[in-house]
């Protein structure tokens, strides 16, 4: 059977280069941290490692740690600086972010914190005014993701430092670049922002390593503690071929980052015409990552098409279409003020370097064949 993954916002597969790293590491059993040969060569790679990625943010290797994956990233860079920090003032954040941040600000706003979610337009980016009104009074901290996860927008964050700077200089800003290393340009230092989340598994690495950049390490407390590694601010026996791996993601992306976007605007353009006059809405702004187009087909269950291209080889998301609850809007698709009809019928579709217009095109065909098969039952039942 014929196979299409457009899945790649989820996780993208190893590239063989990255597979090949790994693999070449696997006798590198030693823990990095133990001073014998076989520990300092362990050592040595994730430092080569660490080299990679910090040279794919433009910043530098001892302003990065190591993580689980975003996830941990973004709990670190919030709930760290928040465990450091001692002024008062509220925390904002906006309405589209990852689970993973919004979570987490749902946590504190238990534990008492005022929480300010801004508003999205319906391109799902940041109003700016509304940020500008929350700057009215005292802020501690502000997190905005980078490029959405369900979507592609990419958020205006150097409008978004811009204001925060000129209004209130000292507040500290997160991005959740997750979904934008590789993609687009992600460098901090010229962003001007404080913490930044990202996460291998997005650039062809493997699942289960992160990091967080930090401006400065004495910005953020540890989450979890023990044997000091990561500077102490990430303690436990780093994922030696997780990062290894990560290391290889990140060469590979800075060193290719505009050909992949050549190549994926290109599957992205051959996908929409393939969808044309089809009985389906571009939800993603023209203007975000090709990486990931978000397309509603009102009159449809996302859960059913998706289980239906599933059957053919074709594997999607229902991405912004709902959420783990049933009947429950994805919160995304809420704030941008989809109706139901058209967020219940949502669909993700995302590509990766590894794409080919071959998947492209059987996937096309696929979606038609269900649309029309659907619809032909549809009819049936309703005689």
């Amino acid at each position: 059977m014929k196979e299409s993954y457009l899945d790649n916002a989820a996780t993208t597969p190893l590239s063989p280069q990255v597979r090949e790293a790994i693999s070449a590491a696997l006798t590198l059993y030693a823990n990095p941290a133990s001073l014998h040969r076989p520990g300092v060569e362990a050592e040595k790679q994730v430092d080569a490692a660490r080299e990679n990625v910090a040279r794919l943010l433009g910043v530098s290797p001892a302003s990065l740690v190591f993580t689980s994956g975003g996830t941990e990233a973004n709990n670190l860079a919030i709930k760290g600086f928040l465990a450091r920090s001692r002024q008062r003032g509220r925390l904002v954040t906006s309405r589209v972010e990852h689970p993973s941040v919004l979570e987490v600000f749902k946590e504190l706003e238990s534990r008492g914190y005022e929480v300010l979610y801004l508003p999205v337009d319906d391109r799902c980016q940041v109003q700016l005014s509304a940020l500008e009104e929350a700057l009215a009074e005292p802020v501690k901290l502000v997190s905005i993701m980078a490029v959405n996860n369900e979507t592609g927008a990419i958020q205006p964050i150097k409008e978004i430092v811009n204001l925060v700077r000129a209004k209130q200089p000292e507040v500290c800003i997160h991005v959740d670049a997750v979904q934008a290393l590789g993609k687009i340009p992600v460098r901090p230092r010229e962003l001007g922002v404080n913490l930044v989340s990202i996460s291998a598994h997005k650039i062809h690495g493997a699942k289960g390593t992160g990091a967080l950049y930090a401006d400065r390490r004495d910005l953020l407390l540890p989450l979890i503690h023990g044997g000091g590694q990561e500077a102490g601010l990430r303690s436990g026996t780093e994922n030696t071929l997780g990062i290894i791996g990560f290391g290889c993601a990140a060469r590979e992306a800075e060193a290719n980052m505009a050909a992949n976007q050549g190549h994926v605007t290109g599957l992205r353009h051959q996908f929409l015409q393939g969808l044309q006059n089809l009985p389906c809405k571009v939800i993603s702004p023209a203007d975000g990552v090709p990486y990931i187009v978000a397309v509603s087909f009102p009159g449809f269950r996302g859960e059913v098409l998706l289980h239906a291209l599933s059957a053919y080889g074709v594997y999607v998301s229902t991405g912004a279409a709902c959420s783990g609850k049933k009947g429950q809007m994805s919160h995304v698709a809420e704030a941008m003020g989809l109706d139901r009809e058209t967020a219940e019928g949502l669909l993700r579709f995302s590509f990766s370097a590894l794409t080919t217009e071959r998947e492209v095109e059987y996937a096309v065909q696929k979606i038609r064949q269900v649309l029309a098969d659907l619809s032909f039952v549809r009819g049936r039942r309703s005689r």
